[in-house]
């Protein structure tokens, strides 16, 4: 609700096209989590600016899950639009499943760590206690998406502790967040655009620079989409200079 709140005022410029009642589509649109806080007040603005109607699915990015973006998309589930890291989406690209050139960076997204409201903030300014902060820890939640594929792949065996890692980190598909709220696990790490939202706890801060891992999340055209051009004019609309205030409110960075 804070955020709503945040994301309430008034945006001026935000006019790509005129409102044409009699023209109006529905657009389809799947989208990764990191993108759902500001998309959530910037698609009903998109709607009253130009009557265009938006279909929201979501899912990850990557991984196994099978409401994951691609595999969405490979068991020939339709999309106007797609929203998800780069990375995917040029993999999209070259199986065919998103348009060629139709591809926008739109932000750039860094992960944090949460903690349950009102327990002792771990200290986490450097690597080293960030290590340390790891080893200590009795269970550590990680996402089936960009950030978790990171911290579970990469991260833990960079900083030597996959073995001690495999006994007390978790993956879940979602909010990683409501998991630290409800007390499942005592760390969550996701992207910082979905941890804002999750009441009930508190963020501690982003990773330490050295090993962060800032994900860059871009939309494109799917390659069936029955509504390209309205495709194209969200798109667009997403990526102008006026969407800029409620994507930093977010937690993320303008691309």
């Amino acid at each position: 609700m804070l955020l709503r709140r945040q994301f309430g005022l008034a945006l001026p410029g935000l006019l790509l096209a005129p409102r044409l009642a009699s023209a109006s589509t529905t657009i389809r649109v799947m989208t990764s989590g990191a993108f759902t806080a500001p998309f959530e007040i910037l698609g009903p603005r998109f709607t009253a600016e130009t009557g265009h109607r938006i279909e929201t699915i979501r899912g990850p990015s990557m991984g196994n899950a099978p409401d994951a973006i691609p595999h969405r998309l490979a068991r020939g589930e339709a999309a106007d639009a797609v929203i998800l890291a780069r990375g995917s989406l040029d993999g999209l690209v070259r199986a065919g499943l998103v348009r060629a050139g139709s591809e926008r960076d739109l932000v750039h997204s860094a992960i944090a760590m949460a903690v349950r409201a009102g327990t002792q903030h771990p200290r986490i300014g450097t690597v080293e206690e960030f290590r340390q902060t790891l080893l200590n820890a009795a269970s550590i939640g990680y996402s089936a998406s960009a950030s978790g594929v990171y911290l579970s792949t990469e991260l833990f065996a960079r900083l030597g502790i996959a073995e001690q890692m495999a006994g007390r980190a978790r993956q879940f598909p979602r909010w990683v967040g409501r998991e630290v709220a409800n007390g499942v696990v005592e760390l969550g790490f996701q992207q910082m655009s979905e941890l804002l939202p999750i009441p009930g706890i508190e963020i501690v801060g982003p990773l330490p620079a050295p090993i962060q891992r800032v994900t860059t999340f871009s939309a494109g055209i799917g390659a069936q989409a029955e509504q390209p051009e309205a495709a194209l004019t969200l798109i667009r609309f997403l990526a102008s200079p006026a969407s800029h205030a409620v994507i930093r409110a977010a937690g993320l960075d303008p691309a």
